[in-house]
This record gives C-alpha cells, sequence and structure tokens, in this order.
C-alpha cells in the first residue's frame, strides 16, 4: 500500500529565525511545508537540507505586503492545511513623540496587512481542506505595552485582533485559529534589525539573561498547537522565558 499523502503547511517568514525552525518541525511531523519569504537563497537552502534529511518541501518566494504576488502565490496552490502567518518584525525603539511615521508604516504592512494578505487569499483552501489550521505568529507586544515599543505593540495588537475577529467569523466552519505569542526570543535577526544593524545594542537586549527563548522554543509550541486533535483550538498561548515576568520585568544576572 502506498503511504498517505502528506498535509501541506506554508509557512510565511521562512527564511530564518521561528520561520525557519517552526516550518523544519513541521517537515519533521510530516508535513510537506512550502516555505515562503523574500530572500530566495535562504529558503533554497532550507529546503536542500530538509531534503537530504528525507523530509519534503518547495521554496516560494513572496513578499506578503505584495497583494498581487499573493494571490498569484495561492492560485498555484493545490492545497493548503496549514498557515502559519509568521513573517512580521520590529523597527526602532523611538518614542511615539519621536517615531518616523514610515516605520510605523512598514511594521503595520508586514505583521497586520501581510497577515491579512495571505489569510484572504489561502482561506478557501484552508476551508476545502475540512480540517484547516491557522496560525498567527503575535506577541507579547500584542498584549500589553511598553516605552518605546509603540510602533510594533501596535501592529502586534492588530495581528493579535486579527486571530481574535477570525475565530469569532469562522465559528462553525472547518478551520482553527491559533495564536502564538512570544516574548524574548533571541534570534540572529530580529533585535539587529529593529536596532538598524547595531549588534552592540541588539545584544544588550539580551545582555544577562540566563535563558532567552530561541527560535526552536518556538516552533515546538507552534507544531505541538498544529498537531492536536482537530476538534482542539489552542485559542492563544503565550510563552516567555523563565527569567522573564512582563514585556518590562526580566531577571538579568549582570
Amino acid at each position: 500500500m502506498s503511504s498517505p499523502r502528506p498535509r501541506t503547511a506554508v509557512v510565511t517568514g521562512a527564511s530564518s529565525g521561528i520561520g525557519a525552525a517552526t516550518a523544519r518541525r513541521l517537515a519533521e511531523a510530516g508535513f510537506h511545508v512550502v516555505l515562503t519569504a523574500r530572500r530566495t537563497e535562504r529558503l533554497e537552502a532550507l529546503a536542500e537540507d530538509l531534503a537530504k534529511e528525507g523530509h519534503s518541501a518547495a521554496v516560494r518566494p513572496l513578499d506578503v505586503t505584495d497583494r498581487t504576488a499573493v494571490d498569484a502565490f495561492a492560485a498555484e496552490l493545490t492545497e493548503c492545511h496549514v498557515l502559519v502567518n509568521n513573517a512580521g518584525g520590529a523597527l526602532g525603539t523611538e518614542t511615539v513623540a519621536a517615531a518616523d511615521p514610515a516605520d510605523w508604516r512598514t511594521m503595520y504592512e508586514t505583521n497586520v496587512l501581510g497577515v491579512l494578505n495571505v489569510t484572504q487569499a489561502l482561506l478557501p483552501a484552508l476551508t476545502a481542506s475540512g480540517d484547516g489550521t491557522i496560525v498567527v505568529m503575535s506577541s507579547t507586544a500584542g498584549l500589553a505595552t511598553y516605552e518605546g515599543g509603540g510602533g510594533y505593540v501596535a501592529a502586534k495588537h492588530g495581528a493579535h485582533v486579527i486571530a481574535e475577529t477570525l475565530r469569532l467569523e469562522l465559528n462553525g466552519q472547518p478551520v482553527r485559529v491559533i495564536e502564538i505569542a512570544p516574548g524574548m526570543v533571541r534570534t540572529e535577526e530580529f533585535a539587529l534589525t529593529r536596532f538598524r544593524g547595531d549588534a552592540e545594542r541588539a545584544a544588550a537586549v539580551y545582555a544577562g539573561v540566563a535563558e532567552p527563548l530561541t527560535a526552536d522554543d518556538v516552533a515546538d509550541t507552534v507544531a505541538w498547537a498544529v498537531t492536536r486533535p482537530s476538534h482542539v483550538n489552542v485559542d492563544l498561548l503565550v510563552l516567555r522565558p523563565r527569567a522573564q515576568a512582563s514585556n518590562s520585568k526580566v531577571h538579568r544576572e549582570l
């Protein structure tokens, strides 16, 4: 007898960090993963590594803020069972009074409109699968504010609200909506991008913190939530390192 065809999971922002780790975890769980992001070379390297390990992966370069490209991508997919809306990021730590509106616009377009674009485009396929799952990667920033985080906090609140609203609107449909809200996660690019390439400031975010979360910690949580029985919905899962009690209270051993 032939083995059953693997279910398809689309992961946005899969070129690094949490997205890449999540794609790997889902591939290990038996999914055919569709890797999307803007950096093709990184996606191809990840797909090659997964193939060497006997996993199934496809590369589809994509900018989630480009609705025409997103619609074309969705039209090419024959099926979709899981969508992980992971693409996002932060820019700057300026106060509301001093922030550059262009930075806020960029964060909103990626963290909010990117989620909207891909979710709208893939929702018909997710519904048609008879057992679809939408994951929204938000943040503890989407649940509570902090100084210097206004733009990112506003954007992640938007992502949080999309997940909450979808869950209401899709009630009765065969689609789950899961929100994962990580706190402090040390990845190779998040803080570096936020501080515009200033490696010293980026490193200071994690200074003295014994064990910040890793991308794999978050990916493990995503894979666990996605692979629960289909009648089980993990509405909202907040995860932080033990050293972090809130967005503004972190134990540091200096």
